[in-house]
């Protein structure tokens, strides 16, 4: 891939209306594609955003839109093109006060701000990024007032209007020039805001005091000027270990499929991180858009479900004004550990499927402490148990874990050793398989009907359903348990791949055992 070609067609190529690989469509994180094969270009960007508009209106939505965007190279062009509808919309816009980039979480921070503060006109957002997705890629999310991630009320109707859009040839698209959008754009201090009020949050004194070295790679992301500021503004021992914010991503190691992947969650992805994991107490990665969290401790990289297991822990045993009866939120391909850890706290699990729209609802009402999902994305409320982020804030994560080494002694790792002391030792995997538009579907139609077993490797089946326990909303795919473990095969919502995950909490035999039924049910 070269830059100068990708952005040549974003701007040159047509997309098919008629084609469903080049339509618009919204899964679990908003439409995502890349130009090359027509399916992120200015004319989706175009219909999106108008779309966001109309919407907008319709809802009685009239506050300022938070624009943010990533260091993918679609960005940029992606960013210019929706200021462009919403100045020729006459929608006022805010953007990063210096010209540069915009975080997920910094956005809902903003938004939610905006819309306690009172003023009657309320605010939402919308963020250009494809997450960690390879650097061909680009993306856009809309997230409404609440400051989550859109429903699927609000994103049919604008993935249904923006194709009706793209159909008519843009007719009904209204813009500006370029410079005058640009120009009309508010400027916002993003990172001040934010940073300066994480206190509320995370106990930054403790983490200051500790002087823990912590070393962080924004992974070429957003994160960057964040990280910068937190350092200065609290005068931590920390070191950014790559400034570099390259579109090409060229300082990334290939992922476990060969692929650039700014997948946190990665030891693959994480390499350069983890080579100079002893120079640090504790270390950090975020994707592009900061969405998630990667720690890195003395004994590697952790798991994303071994880390939400700490967290829940943690922040339920040493958050003191939050109320009982808040209901911890997990996806339901996230560990069965934290099943346990929350029963083992005497809170209530709210189990949901994938996607962390999910959780927004509990977050901004208050009634979720924390939600997260096991491709490391999670959000927690406030101290004083109000909203910090409805959207999924790898930075505080990242935080959190030097909050738990500074307040504790224990290494995130370490501490999860005492979690597994009294709740068991898990085995987790997760596989990914190509797949075609057609397996997807089929995936998604899967029903109970359809598991042909009653038993695995002895152990008998207990459950078997395609909705989730905690708000009964269709996971889009099915997920098997037993006593002992269970497994889950879904489509991806972002890429053209199935999803299979197992856990076993009797060793790994009984794991691939698992593995090995789920897979029947992808033939």
């Amino acid at each position: 891939m070269t830059i100068s070609k990708l952005l040549t067609a974003y701007k040159e190529r047509i997309p098919n209306p008629e084609a469903p690989a080049e339509r618009v469509s919204f899964g679990t994180s908003g439409h995502r594609g890349t130009a090359l094969n027509n399916s992120f270009n200015e004319q989706h960007l175009m219909a999106i955003t108008q779309a966001v508009v109309e919407w907008r209106a319709g809802q009685g939505i009239n506050g300022p839109l938070y624009v943010g965007k990533d260091t993918h190279a679609l960005s940029a062009p992606a960013m210019d093109t929706v200021l462009q509808v919403l100045a020729g919309n006459g929608v006022c816009t805010r953007i990063d006060a210096e010209g540069g980039f915009t975080p997920t979480p910094l956005v809902s921070h903003a938004i939610l701000v905006h819309n306690l503060g009172g003023s009657g006109e309320l605010a939402d957002g919308l963020i250009i990024t494809p997450s960690h997705n390879p650097p061909e890629d680009g993306g856009i999310k809309y997230n409404t007032p609440d400051g989550g991630p859109a429903n699927t009320d609000a994103t049919g109707w604008i993935e249904s209007r923006a194709n009706k859009l793209l159909a008519a040839g843009l007719v009904g698209v209204k813009t500006s020039p370029r410079r005058m959008a640009i120009n009309d754009a508010e400027r916002w201090d993003y990172v001040g805001q934010y940073v300066q009020a994480l206190g509320d949050v995370v106990d930054m004194p403790a983490i200051a005091a500790s002087g823990l070295k912590i070393g962080v790679d924004p992974m070429g992301g957003s994160a960057l000027a964040v990280w910068e500021a937190i350092a200065f503004q609290y005068g931590l021992n920390l070191e950014v270990v790559n400034r570099s914010q390259d579109p090409e991503f060229a300082f990334m190691p290939p992922d476990h499929d060969g692929k650039i992947r700014m997948d946190c969650s990665s030891t693959a992805a994480m390499a350069n991180l983890l080579n100079i994991k002893d120079r640090f107490d504790l270390a950090f990665g975020n994707d592009p858009d900061a969405d998630r969290h990667g720690i890195v401790d003395a004994a590697g990289l952790m798991n994303p479900n071994h880390y939400l297991a700490v967290c829940i822990d943690y922040l339920i045993r040493n958050r003191p004004q939050w109320k009982p009866e808040l209901k911890i939120g997990k996806t339901l391909v996230s560990s069965s550990m934290i099943d346990r850890v929350v029963d083992g706290l005497g809170r209530e699990l709210y189990e949901v499927p994938v996607g962390f729209k999910w959780f927004v609802e509990g977050l901004h009402q208050g009634t979720l402490a924390f939600g997260g999902e096991e491709s490391a994305g999670a959000s927690f409320l406030t101290m004083a148990g109000t909203p910090w982020s409805t959207d999924k804030d790898g930075i505080i994560l990242c935080l959190l874990a030097a909050e738990i080494l500074a307040k504790t002694g224990k290494l995130p790792s370490q501490y999860y050793q005492t979690l597994t002391e009294t709740y068991g030792a898990p085995v987790y995997q997760r596989k990914d398989f190509p797949a075609t538009s057609e397996q997807k579907q089929k995936l998604k139609a899967l029903t109970a009907n359809d598991v042909p077993f009653t038993e695995i490797a002895g152990d008998p089946v207990n459950g078997c359903f395609t909705e989730a326990p905690g708000n009964g909303a269709a996971i889009g795919g099915v997920k098997v348990t037993t006593a002992n473990g269970w497994f889950a095969v879904r489509p991806s919502g972002t890429e053209d791949l199935v999803k299979v995950y197992g856990e076993s909490f009797v060793g790994e035999a009984f794991l691939q055992a698992m593995i090995k039924h789920a897979l029947r049910l992808t033939a």
